[in-house]
């Protein structure tokens, strides 16, 4: 069967060679033996943007430095995604179409192919280790199109090579059959070569047309236009949905895709303007979401915040080897902006305080995870991508604890008590916990795991099934894990989620537990330091009986007795300083109240009684689960049931 496979292959590259234009076009067909790579023409990965992150980590492993994505966004009809990478040749072009799920990577095949290094089949012929795995991630496209074309030149070559791909859908019944096929035909390929104009030039460019209605709606963030379009268009009568557009958005379309439509009187409303630069652009987007929690949003959410497109950016930037949007924390000098911490690898150790320093952990403690350059940018339309990650300058709250706690670990596993076809080898991982009494956005809370860079899990608010109930402390944590060695096998095939069950899965499981629980001690040590500073001070201030059972329902219900209630500011006037009330709620008391004379004394007895009641639905988190226009006309109804008891 390897012998008969080998020699369509060679046919494959004799005939590919021979044409010299579009006229002398190839026609072959794509298959496998295998029934669920088979499947992966159904689309194995759960949304548009993982289709996107798996062809920029082919362009990463074939040792690009720029990949560049256009789409004719909002329309998402045709999508492109051009890289400078090595590019392929006829012969690695053949051997992709005919060995679907049989990836040439990390093996023997790929040095002969000039696609792995001569010495480390797990690195790219550049140094990179590689992410691709399994030779599926060409494939992922079917998540959004069943038909594409590739354009690949490899440098020193006078042609380029050119395939038009339509990938056959199966339907359950295909797979129901009672004889079973000995190979799967996964779609139709033409291919042929054309004349170039430029010899010294490389890389691959996959132009994705007939985008699948599914996934255009998607794209289009159609679910939550049709709903907002229900409500525009309903009577006043009609009941209406509660649901906000997006508060940053790349437009809408009519249903014939071509129509623009505003919403309100914008057509978009992004958070960068027409002149700023891509860097510039994708900056703004991400402190956009940090500055929600300057107007009354404490807690972010991207999926309330940003259309589709743009949530798409946002995990497609998490997910993928780049550069942090302010720097590596592992390269941030330790000084009095934070306390940090080395964490221990034993069982029932403590995590250690690190001396505060004008150094960086990557110098104390040896890190290496992002010492070397990547050289590698991703443009998305408008934007230069970055990891949205900010670790400097955030707002500060009214936790006990004003600084970030930062946890720093480094481990290797060699498992040598178990043969290697059992363990999966060596294990080696450095990692940070970063503790902050607010991590934004809420999808950030968590812990992500990178292999070899990159990720398709994103944020994990679980960690990984820690069931130890300290739901507060833990939404105040973000973790990255970057694995070095190992690691692999325990990723599924769509890149999305874990095999719990591999012994590297279950090691990291026990480590990140233990470090969380490191994590806890070190923080409420820090915080009983603070009280005790601070005992003194708190025994002078007197606290009305009512801000007392504001504070004492927070603190019982947040189990966390170093926060207090978020602030609730009423004020008189109608523009406000923004800056100023950084993790508070700020009404203005026109909107609350009709009344044009209230008594002081009654006003301010008022004003009491209604922050704590607003305090006091936040401990229960019950305002979280309310839009902004129903937290308003609830603040309007408490007001006006405060003002007639009085």
């Amino acid at each position: 069967m390897a012998n008969t496979d080998d020699n369509k292959e060679r046919e494959l590259v004799t005939e590919i060679l021979k044409s010299k234009n579009e006229q002398k076009v190839i026609k072959t067909t794509l298959s496998t033996d295998q029934r669920i790579i088979a499947r992966v023409t159904d689309g194995i990965y759960r949304q548009p943007g993982s289709a996107l992150r798996e062809l920029i980590a082919n362009a990463y492993d074939a040792d690009a430095t720029r990949v560049v994505i256009k789409t004719d966004v909002p329309r998402f009809e045709r999508i492109s995604i051009e890289d400078n990478g090595l590019g392929m040749s006829p012969e690695t072009l053949a051997h992709m179409l005919l060995h679907i799920g049989g990836s040439a990577k990390r093996h023997e095949e790929g040095v002969k192919l000039k696609i792995t290094d001569a010495k480390d089949s797990t690195c790219s012929p550049g140094g990179r280790k590689l992410i691709g795995k399994i030779g599926i991630g060409i494939f992922s496209v079917a998540q959004l199109t069943h038909n594409f074309q590739i354009i690949t030149k490899t440098k020193g070559d006078n042609f380029r090579t050119i395939a038009t791909i339509a990938l056959k859908q199966y339907s359950d019944e295909d797979f129901d059959q009672e004889n079973e096929q000995e190979t799967y035909e996964t779609g139709q390929v033409n291919i042929w070569r054309e004349k170039a104009k430029d010899i010294t030039s490389q890389g691959t460019t996959i132009i994705l047309t007939n985008i699948r209605p599914q996934a255009r709606d998607t794209l289009r963030s159609r679910e939550i236009w049709v709903t907002i379009e229900q409500n525009e268009n309903a009577a006043p009568e009609d009941e209406k949905q509660s649901i906000l557009p997006p508060k940053f958005h790349v437009g809408r379309v009519d249903q014939t895709g071509e129509i623009l439509e505003k919403t309100g009187n914008k057509f978009i409303n992004v958070p960068w303007s027409s002149t700023d630069n891509s860097q510039q652009a994708f900056e703004k987007l991400v402190q956009s979401v940090w500055l929600e929690t300057q107007f009354s949003n404490p807690n972010p959410q991207l999926s309330k915040i940003f259309d589709y497109y743009l949530q798409m950016v946002w995990q497609l930037s998490l997910s993928i080897p780049l550069s942090y949007v302010d720097g590596h924390l592992f390269d941030i000098n330790l000084t009095d902006w934070c306390e940090a911490f080395l964490l221990s690898n034993t069982p029932k150790g403590s995590a250690s305080k690190i001396p505060s320093k004008k150094s960086s952990a990557r110098k104390i403690l040896d890190l290496k995870d992002g010492n070397d350059q990547l050289n590698f940018e991703v443009f998305f339309d408008d934007l230069k991508l970055y990891r949205p990650i900010k670790f400097k300058g955030l707002p500060t709250t009214n936790h006990a604890i004003k600084h970030p706690l930062i946890f720093f670990g480094k481990c290797r596993e060699d498992f040598s008590q178990y043969a290697k076809e059992l363990s999966g080898g060596t294990l080696e991982f450095e990692a940070y916990l970063f503790w902050n009494p607010k991590i934004c956005p809420t999808e950030h809370q968590g812990s992500l795991i990178r292999i070899h860079g990159a990720s398709g899990t994103l944020f994990d608010s679980s960690f990984m099934r820690y069931q130890v109930s300290e739901q507060t402390r833990l939404r105040q944590i973000t973790c990255e894990i970057f694995i070095k060695q190992g690691f692999d096998s325990a990723l599924n095939i769509d890149r999305e989620s874990f095999n719990y069950a591999y012994p590297h899965a279950a090691f990291l499981t026990r480590w990140l537990h233990s470090s969380l629980r490191q994590l806890a001690t070190a923080q409420k040590k820090v915080a009983a330091d603070i009280r005790d500073k601070t005992r003194t001070d708190l025994k002078t201030q007197q606290l009305s009986d009512i801000q007392k059972i504001a504070l004492e329902t927070w603190q019982k219900e947040t189990r966390d007795e170093d926060s207090l209630p978020p602030k609730i500011l009423i004020e008189e006037q109608s523009s406000l300083d923004s800056e100023k009330y950084e993790d508070a709620i700020v009404l203005n008391r026109y909107s609350l109240t009709t009344k044009t004379q209230t008594s002081k004394n009654h006003s301010n007895i008022i004003d009491e009684k209604f922050k704590a009641i607003i305090q006091i639905l936040a401990s229960y988190e019950l305002l979280d689960k309310l839009s902004r226009t129903k937290q308003n006309n609830l603040y309007k109804a408490i007001y006006k049931i405060l003002e007639l008891s009085e």
